[in-house]
């Protein structure tokens, strides 16, 4: 089994920061793909960051690049999205996911096998 747990969620003003925090525990792999989503109220799920299994890699959605930064620490099997110059529109419960097939980053919400059951994030205006 596989368990991701996402923390650091909150209420934030607009131009503020937050760091949210996914602990894996639970089943092992020797390569994987982590990423983060978020999804807003009558929204789709929508990609946010992905990362390598190394962390050599990271790419990110258009909307948050230059913002937002995706880091892991494959010792306390945590990756981590910082987030910065908070927006309104940033506001979402924001997903944890993992991709035990991919080395390399993806962005589709269906390539990934394991979610977590997010943090809400809310900015306010």
């Amino acid at each position: 089994q596989v368990q991701l747990v996402e923390s650091g969620g909150g209420l934030v003003q607009a131009g503020g920061s937050l760091r949210l925090s996914c602990a894996k525990s639970g089943r092992t792999f020797l390569r994987y793909v982590m990423g983060w989503f978020r999804q807003a109220p009558g929204k789709e799920r929508e990609f946010v960051a992905t990362i390598s299994w190394n962390g050599g890699r990271t790419y990110y959605a258009d909307s948050v690049k230059g913002r937002f930064t995706i880091s892991r620490d494959n010792a306390l099997n945590t990756i981590y999205l910082q987030m910065n110059n908070l927006k309104p529109e940033d506001t979402a419960v924001y997903y944890c996911a993992l991709d035990e097939s991919s080395k390399y980053p993806t962005m589709g919400v269906r390539d990934y096998d394991y979610w977590g059951q997010g943090t809400q994030v809310t900015v306010s205006s």
